[in-house]
């Protein structure tokens, strides 16, 4: 039996953030309570008519552009007809004729490796409603009816669960830093569609494709992926081609399987023609220009500058570039001429950990780029010791005060007679640990320590006080 290799192509959902819906006047927002951010054209009444969102549209270029991709010239939405119940018009506004990117090319980090992923193209559409289940009814919720809507799809180009995982945890960090959605997977703002094909390794001609439906989790794409390989390389082994066939299955998370839903429908089944209430709208160069400048730079691009250029290490700039207001701090630290190690340093272990302890966001943190400049000069100063200054950051955030309201209470004992002096009087009344010391129990000296910062209530200078301490034990 020939090697097989696995084929796959995904088909990204993502809500788009607006204020309005993407067609209607009504609220964009997510909400528990059904049917409360509706209009009447989200229900298909007689006589409405749909205006196009120019923010959405904003939205989506933003990402097409991201990702590479060109840019038609001129928008216009297409007719998507099927029947569902979530559907109310019986049709879908989408677009297949000019999609708003087409062709497009990334690379992403798999493993520490960088790889290429294929767009074939992504374009804007409505959302539809959302069906509730209970025991003997089925309701429907037009709330999500006209939610901006963003599919991005790949070529089939992609070849392992871990390949599909990192393509999308890539896309929503791109949707996040460009701030086009929330890209919440718990909100139900990001669905994915996954292809999986089986295909031998020295063949030119793909396998039959199995498309899964909705998907609404990376942990379901995942398994959803290694279902489908196992279900499909286990058929073929077994000479059952037959039972490969262009289906519509869908992810069962109680039994982890994947399940039957209908035979897949070709493009011709759903009748496109192009939406005759929405007149094309030309994409003008300047328009699109000016997009572009708005683009900021995107996480790998920022966590390849920290490590070749900054010298970070490839954990630490994987951390810094995770969320792009942690970036965004981080880059603000770099402009006031804060070290960047010392800066990545505090970032990770100090303000983040503050920051998830409270369930806080940095873009409203009190203690700003300039505070953390200000205690870290003082660090460096050695006016405070590093247990002084984690101490003064937060009094600094609980009491919203400046860093130099705290330094003259916590000044470290730097004087060196001074502290000649007390270490002398401590060695003093310690002679038989010293004795000890003499005859090899060296750990003695962190006792020695002690009792200086005990008799200095933590404020004679560590580094000063050991150095001292050694010349001392050595007579």
């Amino acid at each position: 039996m020939k090697k097989q290799i696995a084929v796959i192509g995904l088909e990204m959902h993502c809500e788009l953030k607006s204020n309005s819906k993407v067609f209607s006047s009504a609220k964009n927002a997510y909400s528990e309570i059904p049917n409360s951010n509706i209009a009447p054209l989200d229900m298909a009444f007689p006589g409405t008519l749909p205006v196009v969102n120019k923010k959405c549209v904003l939205n989506a270029l933003k990402v097409s552009l991201s990702l590479n991709c060109s840019q038609p010239d001129y928008l216009m939405f297409d007719r998507k007809n099927y029947y569902y119940p979530d559907l109310p018009k019986g049709y879908q506004i989408t677009q297949m004729t000019k999609p708003i990117g087409i062709n497009g090319c990334i690379e992403i980090e798999v493993n520490d490796k960088l790889i290429p992923v294929y767009i074939h193209d992504v374009h804007l559409e409505e959302d539809s409603a959302s069906l509730d289940h209970f025991f003997d009814t089925t309701n429907i919720d037009y709330n999500r009816s006209g939610v901006p809507l963003l599919e991005l799809v790949t070529e089939p180009c992609l070849h392992s669960k871990e390949e599909a995982q990192a393509f999308l945890e890539h896309i929503i960090r791109i949707y996040r830093y460009l701030d086009v959605s929330d890209a919440d997977t718990k909100k139900g703002q990001i669905r994915c569609d996954v292809n999986v094909s089986i295909m031998d390794e020295d063949s030119r001609e793909l396998g039959t494709k199995v498309e899964v439906k909705n998907v609404n989790s990376l942990s379901g794409v995942a398994k959803t992926i290694d279902y489908e390989i196992r279900r499909q390389t286990t058929l073929k082994e077994e000479g059952r081609y037959d039972e490969i066939k262009q289906e519509t299955r869908r992810w069962d998370e109680e039994s982890e399987t994947t399940i039957h839903m209908r035979n897949k429908v070709d493009e011709v089944d759903y009748k496109y023609f192009i939406e005759p209430n929405i007149p094309r709208y030309p994409l003008k160069e300047e328009w699109i220009e000016e997009i572009k400048k708005s683009i900021p730079r995107l996480h790998l691009e920022r966590k390849k500058d920290y490590i070749k250029n900054i010298g970070l290490s490839n954990y630490d700039a994987e951390i810094l570039v995770k969320d792009k207001s942690v970036s965004d701090y981080f880059e603000e630290c770099l402009k006031l001429d804060i070290d960047a190690k010392t800066s990545a340093n505090w970032i990770i272990t100090q303000i983040l950990g503050y920051l998830n302890k409270y369930n806080l966001s940095i873009t409203d943190f009190y203690f700003t780029p300039k505070r953390l400049k200000d205690l870290i000069s003082e660090l460096e100063k050695n006016t405070i010791s590093s247990k002084q200054a984690k101490e003064i950051f937060k009094e600094v955030i609980e009491q919203e005060k400046e860093v130099k309201d705290f330094i003259k209470k916590n000044t470290q004992l730097s004087n060196e007679d001074e502290l000649n002096n007390i270490i002398e009087e401590i060695l003093a009344n310690n002679v038989e640990q010293i004795e000890e010391y003499k005859k090899g129990r060296t750990n003695l000296f962190d006792y020695f320590v002690g009792q200086v910062m005990k008799n200095t209530k933590g404020k004679a200078n560590p580094v000063l006080t050991k150095k001292i301490l050694n010349e001392k034990l050595k007579g």
